[in-house]
């Protein structure tokens, strides 16, 4: 068959066309509802070729087209073969032609490091590990992995997000996108902790991201999920927070149907929708969808962080399967509302987490529930200001009259700021009915004189107002007897 626009071109055409081929950049449909095993050791059935179609263009040869749209110049021949075009001779505009899909060429692309916190390293192959940088470019073959406290963000081409957490331990398998329909595949591979990814809804119909785990391999179109692996227990939980994620057993030896490119979700073993997730063994089935727990409150969510530590106090959710299934809590510190900053990361068996001390700034906090199974619940997210604040204060009788002598001092963030103070003083802990409450005292001592014999209790408050806002923090409630 030759190429040309008089009637052996238009033969070629109807030729082209009588054979049933999709309009540019579709697959031609696959068994339609090819069967994905939920044994792990039966080997998944091949699924049928796919195939990609394209348009010619004034000018177009076989070998043209090999050149820009699949991985090998010399696969001209594989199209002629599946065309019926004996040469990579020219072709006449607007003839449809198919190309195989797994022949298609696939650009690399990058991965950008958005942030970092802690001990974050990479290395490519079998290179040393060397510490992350913001602003970083990781490709297929790097090799990320974090210590405690270690975290770090990577943002995809498409704006995808993806969180590792600390302690992790992940490979990037493939980061490329298809030349001719510009369809993603990205395949991340987790051998320890846990991935957070918020990824891009899909544009495309063979659009893939996977996250691949040795029991799981967790694939979306646009979503919110965490995936995590526990190398000890050999299990991995996937939770998907919105969206849609499917689920196939990691195979050895064979691809996950559900997981194919152009082959949809629905076809996995198993599709969780949000605010469920799953637990599954290796080498085992896959685990049963189970419905998170709901998020816990904050306990004064706006009180300012003052004190020595940054502490949170958690309410559990007021409902009675919260209370019975959550067996700790989960809770996070990032710089930023979307938790892709991490820097701190807490499990703790009781509604209450103390991280420590902080550097003053704007923070936002996200608390979560576990279950018995280890299975992280909903997540819910709070911003707070940390400013340290502190206020230390001692009391001591002093000779003469019956006098006490009362000092304090504060530990601050920013000690040019004012502070001013107040001092109060009672016979009840309650301080309703003060017999002293001194205002406005400026320095770091007060004295009380011709105190009759009896229980006092007291305490000192310090205020501050800087930048429009005011800041107030208290010293506990003391006591001390003056005999007769």
């Amino acid at each position: 068959m030759r190429g040309g626009t008089g009637p052996a071109g238009r033969r070629a055409g109807a030729l082209l066309a009588a054979a049933g081929v999709l309009a540019m950049t579709c697959f031609v449909p696959i068994s339609a509802h090819a069967q994905s095993s939920r044994a792990p050791k039966q080997r998944a059935k091949a699924a049928p070729p796919a195939y990609v179609s394209y348009m010619t263009h004034e000018g177009d040869t076989l070998y043209d087209i090999a050149s820009r749209y699949l991985s090998d110049t010399a696969d001209w021949a594989v199209l002629s073969r599946l065309n019926r075009v004996p040469a990579p001779r020219r072709l006449p505009a607007g003839i449809t032609l198919r190309l195989p899909a797994n022949k298609l060429k696939q650009d690399r692309e990058s991965a950008r490091v958005i942030a970092t916190s802690g001990p974050a390293e990479h290395a490519f192959g079998a290179s040393p590990y060397v510490p992350l940088a913001v602003g970083e470019a990781l490709a297929e073959g790097d090799r990320i992995r974090t210590g405690p406290n270690g975290f770090v963000t990577l943002e995809l081409s498409d704006g995808s997000h993806v969180t590792m957490t600390q302690d992790g331990k992940l490979d990037i398998g493939k980061l490329r996108r298809t030349a001719l329909t510009g369809a993603a595949d990205r395949l991340l591979e987790l051998h320890r902790g846990e991935v957070e990814s918020q990824v891009t809804h899909a544009t495309k119909k063979d659009d893939r991201f996977q996250i691949r785990s040795p029991s799981v391999v967790a694939g979306v179109r646009g979503t919110r999920f965490r995936v995590a692996y526990n190398g000890d227990e050999e299990t991995t939980a996937v939770e998907v927070l919105d969206g849609a994620v499917g689920v196939d057993p990691a195979l050895a030896g064979s691809s996950a149907l559900g997981q194919v490119p152009g082959v949809p979700l629905q076809a996995s073993a198993q599709l969780l929708a949000a605010r469920f997730g799953s637990i599954t063994r290796a080498g085992r089935a896959i685990g049963d969808a189970v419905e998170l727990l709901a998020a816990p409150a904050l306990r004064q969510p706006a009180r300012v962080q003052d004190g020595k530590t940054v502490a949170f106090d958690l309410i559990p959710a007021q409902t009675a399967e919260a209370a019975q299934h959550a067996a700790a809590y989960r809770v996070q510190i990032s710089r930023d509302a979307d938790q892709l900053d991490l820097i701190r990361d807490l499990r703790v068996s009781e509604p209450h987490a103390d991280f420590g001390n902080l550097a003053d700034g704007t923070y936002f906090v996200r608390i979560s529930a576990v279950d018995a199974s280890g299975l992280e619940g909903l997540p819910q997210v709070y911003g707070f200001e940390r400013r340290q604040f502190g206020l230390a204060a001692s009391a001591a009788p002093r000779a003469g009259n019956r006098n006490y002598e009362f000092r304090w001092f504060v530990s601050q963030s920013a000690p040019s700021v004012e502070t001013r103070f107040r001092f109060v003083m009672a016979t009840t802990d309650d301080l309703r009915h003060p017999i002293v409450d001194r205002t406005d005292l400026t320095g770091g001592q007060f004295v009380v004189s011709d105190l009759p014999p009896g229980v006092y209790y007291w305490m000192i408050v310090a205020e501050q107002f800087e930048n429009g806002r005011f800041y107030e923090t208290s010293s506990a409630v003391r006591s001390f007897t003056l005999a007769r």
